[in-house]
């Protein structure tokens, strides 16, 4: 598969011809509801063996060859004009061959409840885990009621594994430290916790359960620990899998409510699965960046790899992007956009989208109605970029949040690079 990036003059058509692909291949394969919305630095995936490359500074043949898990052999051989000593410059396009031993990862997906059916069907061939998000925690044990049981049944009709999200978050969305709190500490809630998640599991169906506590207090770790030795009991004494989301961190020692209580490599061993939520470094009150810079992501792999096994870990992949009102205002917020929109509003403002070499990420800048704007999402190159990481670290997979609005080329490069581990 080709990732060409548009250039200005360009049409389906005109990019169809040079490959030797119809429009209508191409509108199939990228989910394009408008072929004729294109914009200038959007990504079009093309449907043919291998992939090129455009050089960036820095870079050499041997780098190249590792980001794509291929040898340098294999890639000086697809590039014959490219004599000793191998010199490649920035913006030079180069032929990168097929690589025909993927690598089997898991791939998970969070999904609210109300997903669109249609968007479920396509996505779940995708998918390992289905996350169904999310079973509350009350303060005395108990849990809430969600509408699951359809995307249960449809998940195993997918042959994707269904999985039960718990979270410490309250009515109305939000994390709570002192739900956890309460639950942690008191021994009788814990139980009572235990045996309600259980039983919730195995009733609906699910084949697992996932733990996403966040901003759990600090000293609140260790209860956190124990409350996760106790569930894993359970759930393995009936046949079920224990996952759990943590915040990307970059050391043990690590401050912060968002970081402290959650232990890497008391995770790693008493998780089936840990997901890492490397993203949400441009989020929604904070100032204009990428979601997940390829930069950020690979320091905190590189210090999850020493603290967790590293088949266990599914990175964590955003499905959105943000578009900041500029100057940045410190308590205003950004506005939340599927990528979809993003790559609409790039076109109905005229703008053209740029790629920022060191995040490895997507952005266009606009004026409207005489205030300026930035929006940062993703694209099918920094999708690429960050899911090669997976072979760099030898990661077990990603994790999706969230799968509520589809992407199509985001699953055909993950469908391109990796095959798709099913359980069911």
């Amino acid at each position: 598969m080709v990732i060409y990036v548009v250039k200005s003059g360009d049409t389906l058509y005109s990019i169809g011809r040079e490959f030797g692909v119809t429009v209508a291949e191409l509108e199939r394969f990228n989910g394009f509801r408008d072929p004729n919305r294109l914009v200038v630095g959007q990504d079009v995936l093309i449907p043919v063996e291998g992939s090129i490359h455009t050089v960036e500074s820095g870079e050499s043949l041997y780098s190249i060859a590792s980001q794509y898990g291929i040898t340098l052999d294999a890639l000086i051989k697809a590039n014959p004009d490219i004599a000793p000593p191998y010199t490649i410059y920035p913006n030079q396009v180069i032929n990168v061959p097929a690589d025909t031993a993927k690598r089997t990862i898991s791939v998970n997906g969070y999904a609210y409840p109300n997903i669109s059916r249609s968007v479920l069907q396509e996505t779940l061939p995708f998918l390992t885990y289905l996350a169904i998000f999310s079973y509350s925690v009350a303060s005395d044990g108990s849990l809430n009621s969600i509408n699951d049981d359809e995307l249960i049944r449809l998940a195993k009709q997918g042959g994707t594994a269904p999985i039960m999200v718990v979270t410490n978050t309250e009515p109305g969305g939000g994390f709570r430290s002192e739900i956890t709190q309460s639950v942690l500490n008191n021994m009788a809630t814990r139980s009572t916790l235990i045996n309600n998640i259980v039983n919730k599991a195995l009733q609906k169906g699910y084949m697992g359960v996932d733990v996403d506590f966040e901003y759990i207090y600090p000293n609140d770790r260790e209860a956190y620990n124990d409350f996760l030795t106790a569930l894993s009991e359970r759930l393995k004494a009936n046949d079920l899998q224990l996952s759990t989301a943590i915040a990307p961190k970059i050391s043990a020692t690590q401050q912060g409510t968002l970081y402290e209580a959650h232990d890497y490599a008391f995770h790693g061993k008493v998780a089936d699965k840990v997901i890492i939520m490397t993203y949400e470094w441009g989020y929604l009150y904070g100032p204009p960046m990428a979601v997940a810079p390829y930069n950020e992501v690979q320091r905190v792999l590189s210090y999850a790899v020493s603290e967790i096994p590293s088949n266990k870990i599914l990175m964590g992949m955003p499905n959105y992007g943000y578009d900041w009102t500029l100057p940045y205002r410190n308590g205003r917020p950004a506005e939340i956009l599927s990528i979809n929109k993003a790559l609409d509003r790039a076109y109905e403002v005229g703008a053209e989208i740029q790629f920022n070499s060191r995040s490895k990420a997507p952005f266009f800048e606009y004026t409207q109605n005489g205030v300026d704007h930035i929006v940062w999402f993703e694209n099918a190159r920094s999708t690429a970029s960050r899911l090669q990481l997976i072979n760099d670290f030898s990661l077990g997979g990603a994790s999706y949040w969230t799968v509520n609005q589809l992407y199509l080329q985001n699953w055909r490069v993950v469908d391109d690079m990796f095959n798709i581990e099913k359980v069911l």
